[in-house]
């Protein structure tokens, strides 16, 4: 901020500030066109990226109309996809190793949901020995996956 006086005598004031900005004073007004130009790019940048942050394992679940549960920590993922092959987080595993990579996590005292994904084309014979393994276990507390119908 700056003020600037005037050494002309007899001079009342009245309008001649207007006449004093245009000899060649910077404007102190605030650009935002540069603002808004980085903000663009930055919104095209994340709404390009978040479908690249998905859980795991690329599946095609099945549709419904079920609504999602809350959840405060990172639970544990259990993917199986359209030709059996069986994922906990995104490292593949065996069904004959599925319950003691569980009973080593139960160890912990792990007591939250697990969430299984499956594909919709996978076979249901397959989902239900995974969910099987699961309960034996000892984790009781099972969720399935889903995608929400579209509108």
């Amino acid at each position: 901020m700056g003020a600037s006086v005037s050494s002309r005598a007899g001079r009342t004031g009245r309008g001649s500030g207007r006449r004093r900005n245009r000899g060649g004073r910077l404007n102190s007004d605030i650009n935002v066109t540069p603002l808004v130009d980085v903000m663009l790019v930055l919104l095209i940048v994340f709404m390009v990226a978040a479908p690249l942050l998905s859980v795991g394992v690329p599946l095609e679940l099945p549709k419904t109309d079920a609504k999602s549960l809350p959840s405060q920590t990172e639970p544990i993922t259990i993917s199986v996809d359209k030709d059996g092959g069986i994922f906990i987080q995104e490292a593949e595993v065996s069904l004959d190793d599925l319950a003691s990579k569980l009973s080593a996590v139960a160890a912990n005292g792990y007591e939250e949901r697990i969430y299984l994904r499956a594909d919709e084309n996978s076979d249901y014979g397959a989902v239900m020995k995974v969910m099987a393994r699961v309960n034996a276990s000892g984790f009781s507390n099972l969720g399935l996956v889903t995608d929400p119908v579209s509108q």
